[in-house]
């Protein structure tokens, strides 16, 4: 069974905690995170890139000169793909790039990536995680006390606006609450930062 340590505000440690199984023991699977990964990319597409077809350029229709008899190769109108200016043959169209995933598979992605910072040692719980007033350079010097003073993914159980505000402006440290944990950010971060009330939370939605 995995195991993470225990720390306060002041960055000693109190104890250790043993984290569920079913979570944070669980065999990755490298596929199932691709697929959320690829997923949660796309579906942030704006998908607004454009471009005008031969029928959307602003130039005459007019034949430029004859068919035959110039030497020169045929041509029928200005706005042709082939010249320089002309339309663009087969142009983007705006288009929604999002698609949808079964909930097996993001949960699979999640207890993937959760597992392996388990795995690796990456996952920090607080025992208790707040803050008495909204202050950058004190929560810095808690997430370096800790160690995690590089990136890191703070998690507390409900939206505590003394953590996130002093938590936004740290470069590579973000926040987020428990029920809506994203594969992405958790694999994208360095340590988990988890409030012990936070991890409770996500044995009890994700279990």
């Amino acid at each position: 069974m995995p195991k993470a340590a225990i720390y306060n505000m002041a960055g000693q440690q109190v104890g250790e905690i043993e984290l569920s199984d079913a979570i944070f023991g669980v065999e990755p699977n490298e596929a199932a995170v691709h697929a959320v990964v690829k997923n949660h990319l796309l579906n942030c597409r704006q998908g607004t890139q454009s471009a005008l077809t031969k029928g959307e350029v602003s130039y005459t229709t007019k034949k430029p000169w004859r068919q035959k008899g110039t030497g020169r190769a045929r041509a029928g109108y200005a706005g042709s793909p082939v010249w320089r200016h002309g339309g663009v043959a087969f142009a983007p169209k705006p288009r929604s790039y999002r698609y949808a995933l079964n909930k097996k598979m993001k949960r699979l992605a999640l207890k993937s990536v959760l597992s392996a910072k388990a795995a690796e040692g990456e996952i920090v719980v607080i025992d208790d995680l707040k803050m008495d007033e909204i202050k950058t350079s004190a929560f810095k010097s808690f997430l370096n006390s800790v160690d995690c003073g590089g990136k890191a993914l703070v998690i507390t159980k409900d939206v505590d606006e003394k953590v996130v505000k002093s938590a936004r402006n740290i470069p590579g440290v973000t926040t987020t609450i428990a029920s809506i944990l994203s594969t992405y950010e958790v694999l994208n971060t360095g340590k988990l930062v988890v409030d012990k009330a936070a991890l409770e939370k996500i044995e009890e939605v994700y279990a």
